[in-house]
């Protein structure tokens, strides 16, 4: 059982005990029948044949409060698209599939690139960006949940966790981060535990107190992709196209929202889903790919906050982040001892390494070009520049044939 202690800038909502589901889902369903809410599962055409996403459509099939389960489809020819509109009409529910790579999308994509609106490379963070626009430009919706569609224990639950704390009127939230444990037979969450977390200490120690750094310090797993948010929020994100996503959504959650509108939320005991290649001697692919994303962001977020970092404060970093992630590991093998768990230290070890060799990259980037690759503008902006963009995509999805009413 958790404990209910507080620590850092945002609310922890901890489980104790077990409430029953059906108390959570009532009071959604009652705070949603005016204001209402989506689910966005990101997805790749190639996780339709995987057991996971049966088993999120099983569960997702009996939850009472959604309006909308919209499906932001990638990487997907029309034989696949077709496939895909048979696949989700198991989930007896308005649904929508968002054609990534069909005519519709690929129009507005280049319209809105030639009105010098930069979306970046194609990846989970411009597909989640694209159905955000979707959605907006749906009009009825007004609360947004996001999860994966690769998680294998999958329960509906974890939903309802998370959508609960931004629905409920009274709680006043506009942001909720869900965090749970990953291990199955041993600990996962690689970059969690042995780069983000010894990564956000070196921070610390080196550049003092920061509100940013105690922000990004106060979530239990920053890297989760699972989190809901009000309409309005969502309007104002500017997205990352790359493997940065999970914090630079929280980065742009800092700069629009107070602290005391953020939360996160215990949304399971134990969670895994598909795990990518660390990748040590290929640094554009797996996990290698992306901690060095992650760096950048980190280090371009600082300095757009006024953080001076230095050439010199950068090699400390370096030093401080070795020590601290070896240390980390020390941690996690008396973790993983009494509770009986495997622990492939040598892994651990090479994993370390490999990061290590992602931030030095990183910082090397960011110190060629402390600005990067720009954020996809938020949807405020697009809509600004191309008035009809969400009526565009709207078209595109009737047009496309990509509404099922379940």
């Amino acid at each position: 059982m958790s404990d209910f202690h507080q620590t850092g800038a945002i609310t922890t909502l901890q489980r104790l005990g077990e409430r029953p589901l059906v108390e959570l889902e009532e009071s959604i369903t009652r705070a949603t029948r005016r204001s209402k809410a989506a689910l966005l599962i990101p997805c790749l055409i190639s996780e339709l044949e995987r057991p996971a996403l049966l088993r999120i459509c099983d569960e997702i099939s009996q939850v009472p409060y959604l309006d909308t389960v919209l499906i932001s489809l990638d990487r997907a020819d029309e034989e696949g698209y077709r496939f895909a509109l048979g696949y989700f009409k198991r989930l007896k529910r308005r649904t929508v599939v968002l054609w990534n790579d069909g005519p519709g999308v690929v129009n507005l994509l280049a319209r809105l690139e030639a009105a010098d609106l930069h979306l970046g490379e194609r990846g989970k963070g411009r597909a989640c960006w694209i159905a955000f626009g979707y959605l907006l430009a749906q009009g009825n919706i007004e609360y947004i949940a996001l999860h994966d569609g690769d998680v294998l224990d999958y329960d509906r639950a974890m939903l309802a966790r998370l959508l609960y704390p931004v629905t409920d009127p009274i709680l006043n939230f506009d942001f909720c981060k869900g965090f749970y444990a990953r291990y199955t037979d041993r600990l996962n969450g690689r970059v969690a535990r042995l780069f983000v977390a010894p990564l956000l200490q070196s921070l610390r120690a080196l550049l003092g107190t920061h509100p940013y750094l105690e922000f990004l310090s106060s979530f239990r797993y920053p890297l989760a992709g699972e989190f809901a948010l009000a309409r309005e929020l969502s309007l104002h994100l500017r997205v990352p196209a790359d493997w940065g996503l999970e914090v630079g959504v929280l980065s742009e959650v800092f700069r629009h929202r107070s602290p005391r509108r953020i939360c996160q939320s215990d949304i399971a005991d134990r969670y895994d889903h598909k795990h990518q290649a660390l990748s040590p001697d290929d640094p554009a692919q797996g996990l290698h790919r992306m901690a060095s994303d992650i760096a950048k962001h980190l280090l371009r977020t600082l300095a757009a906050a006024d953080v001076v970092l230095s050439e010199g404060g950068l090699k400390s970093l370096l030093a401080s982040y070795q020590r601290r992630a070896e240390d980390a590991v020390g941690a996690y093998y008396a973790v993983a001892k009494i509770n009986g768990l495997t622990f492939p230290r040598h892994e651990e070890e090479m994993a370390v390494a490999t990061f290590a060799v992602a931030l030095r990259s990183g910082v090397e980037q960011f110190l060629q070009d402390p600005f990067g690759a720009p954020l996809i503008p938020n949807w405020a902006r697009v809509l600004s520049a191309v008035p009809d963009a969400g009526d565009l995509l709207l078209e595109a999805v009737q047009t496309e044939g990509g509404i099922l009413d379940g």
